[in-house]
């Protein structure tokens, strides 16, 4: 078996033999039956329904998803209600290309999504003039921690500022990623010094003007 095979195929009958008498079992069954619950592990009963095509699948999920009552939600605190642009939804999100053109040593929807924020990333430093934009992988957290390392990096100074009226969430973040690298995080009521966070809409449901905030 050539290395790039045996990397891809998994373990051999040896070494999962090796694996269960490490684990003092007897078959790979016997290690499933030991992991997965038993209210949802499958006994081999046969009681699965019978197979159907993709579009009766998707019928069948729409369906169901239609039972759900969407209603006002009041959770605040940043998570509010998104449009996503028809271009951007057919484009980008239901288009295979960005997730089944790549290699396979790597998830190929991480690739496509990886593409996808450099595009985004590029299109911002293009609307703005800015040289050097960020494109946070998933959250508003996570953007302002990439923002944090961009500036500490660039500025190897270990205080970093941040309004105290962002929210809970991102702090959150923010102080996670800062403590291994002995970023010391201020909350502060704005103003001064170049590294700083400034929450636009604040966890008082507020939104906050900026025109005298340090650019």
């Amino acid at each position: 078996m050539t290395e790039f095979t045996s990397r891809h195929i998994g373990p051999s009958e040896q070494e999962q033999t090796q694996m269960l008498n490490d684990l003092g079992l007897s078959s790979i069954d016997e290690l499933v039956r030991q992991i997965v619950p038993d209210s949802i592990l499958l006994r081999g009963d046969n009681k699965l329904p019978d197979g159907c095509s993709e579009q009766e699948a998707l019928t069948e999920l729409k369906e169901l998803a239609g039972r759900n009552k969407v209603k006002r939600s009041l959770i605040g605190q940043g998570y509010y209600g998104t449009i996503t642009p028809p271009v951007i939804q057919r484009n980008v999100f239901e288009n295979p290309a960005w997730y089944t053109s790549y290699t396979p040593y790597q998830a190929e929807i991480s690739q496509g999504r990886l593409e996808a924020l450099f595009n985004y990333q590029t299109l911002i430093t293009e609307l703005t003039g800015l040289p050097v934009a960020n494109a946070s992988l998933l959250d508003e957290g996570t953007a302002a921690a990439e923002a944090m390392l961009l500036a500490h990096s660039a500025s190897k100074k270990n205080v970093f500022l941040v309004d105290n009226k962002v929210f809970p969430q991102t702090l959150a973040v923010l102080e996670t990623r800062a403590h291994p690298l002995g970023i010391k995080i201020l909350e502060l009521d704005l103003n001064f010094l170049r590294k700083i966070i400034i929450s636009f809409e604040s966890k008082k449901n507020t939104i906050k003007q900026t025109k005298n905030a340090p650019k």
